[in-house]
């Protein structure tokens, strides 16, 4: 799933993204980082929301300091999607996971996460 449309504006190239950069960079697995990267942003934005330290948080979460900082900075390799999901739960997030079957007119079945504002 590489870059889609290509554009010049005032004599530069522009590339259309495919809405997934780790697949625009041609990464390897790249619905899993962009599914932990949206979970991580969540996680982020609700230890901000809640105005924690990141000794704070990582009470909540059962970790380190040092790890919080590597979570809130974005090191996806630390952390696997079930652990993110586990950090959600502590902090009082639902995380709802769907499994049904790809539609036909896909080609390869998709990992997606929504962030679901109460």
């Amino acid at each position: 799933m590489k870059a889609t449309e290509e554009k010049t504006y005032a004599g530069e190239t522009v590339e259309t993204g495919s809405g997934n950069v780790f697949a625009d960079l041609g990464l390897p697995n790249p619905e899993e980082r962009l599914a932990k990267s949206q979970l991580v942003q969540r996680i982020s934005e609700i230890i901000k929301e809640r105005k924690l330290t990141q000794a704070k948080a990582g009470k909540i979460l059962g970790i380190d300091q040092a790890k919080v900082s590597k979570l809130v900075r974005g090191r996806l390799s630390e952390f696997s999607t079930s652990t993110l999901m586990e950090y959600l739960t502590r902090l009082d997030q639902d995380v709802e996971i769907v499994v049904r079957p790809k539609p036909r007119s896909k080609e390869v079945a998709s990992l997606l996460v929504s962030v679901v504002d109460a």
